[in-house]
């Protein structure tokens, strides 16, 4: 496992005594690179050469061959047992030549004498990117799938029995791979649902009368006042009832006090007259 950090770089070395003479990283075995950072790998045969399995996970590889000084062999940017792009990753590989017997191609996961055999040689995409281009196919493989991905180019593009075909089954020189985002966000269908909810509640709250036990009923203060209004006309009625009994007891007082001061002034005027008289 290799962990990239920043920007990365490997090209072909032509020393006399390398082991790599022919791509830019060559490596015996299987090979995740993963992490956050980019590498950009070249070389006249390969750009990166993974003899089992190769696992770009997260990370951003840019693999390319020009094919210099090879003749009679399969030139790509990565060649490989077989091929996993997932986490996001992002991978663009080319090969191009023109020397005699040069089979140019971006991924070239046939076996090959690399290892793997039958059993490997295919490729995989999870949610990630990928592009691929050669003359002579974009992608080599014996097989693949997509996950949460589709095929950008060829339109309508499948796995064919030695590589990425189009509708037609024609070889793709050039095949590109996005992550699928053809399906609609759930919020979409939400936002539809949500206007008819709101429809639907204001009726209800909008009729106190309506006595319906439900959230939004509890929750509109709109009611309130409502209730409110209720109680203050009961206690309107009750007072007047005690106010009413002590009117009617008033004129009664006042009718005996008047009777009793009519009396009175009555034997008064007898009492004055009487003594007039006898003056």
């Amino acid at each position: 496992m290799l962990t990239l950090a920043g920007q990365n770089s490997v090209t072909e070395s032509h020393a006399p005594d390398a082991d790599i003479t022919l791509c830019g990283m060559e490596v015996w075995g299987n090979l995740t690179l993963r992490g956050t950072g980019t590498l950009t790998a070249t070389g006249s045969q390969c750009g990166i050469h993974v003899s089992q399995a190769l696992v770009v996970d997260g990370c951003t590889v840019d693999a390319r061959a020009d094919g210099a000084d090879i003749t009679n062999e399969a030139v790509a940017g990565v060649i490989a047992g077989d091929m996993a792009v997932r986490g996001g990753g992002r991978v663009v590989a080319a090969g191009a030549g023109s020397e005699a017997g040069v089979r140019a191609y971006g991924v070239y996961l046939q076996d090959a004498g690399l290892g793997d055999g039958a059993a490997g040689c295919r490729l995989s995409v999870d949610a990630s990117w990928l592009d691929a281009a050669g003359a002579d196919g974009g992608v080599a493989c014996l097989g693949g799938s997509l996950v949460s991905a589709r095929f950008v180019a060829p339109a309508d593009g499948v796995f064919g029995a030695g590589g990425v075909v189009d509708a037609a089954g024609v070889v793709a020189a050039h095949v590109v791979v996005e992550p699928d985002v053809a399906t609609p966000p759930a919020e979409e269908t939400d936002g539809v649902v949500v206007p008819g909810d709101s429809v639907d509640k204001s009726p209800i709250d909008a009729n106190p009368a309506a006595g319906e036990p439900t959230t939004g009923s509890t929750e509109n203060p709109a009611l309130k006042p409502a209730a409110t209004t209720t109680k203050t006309t009961v206690a309107k009625t009750v007072k007047p009832k005690p106010a009413t009994a002590t009117t009617v007891a008033l004129p009664k007082t006042g009718d005996n006090n008047w009777i009793a001061a009519s009396a009175t002034l009555f034997l008064l005027g007898t009492v004055l007259l009487a003594a007039a008289c006898r003056c």
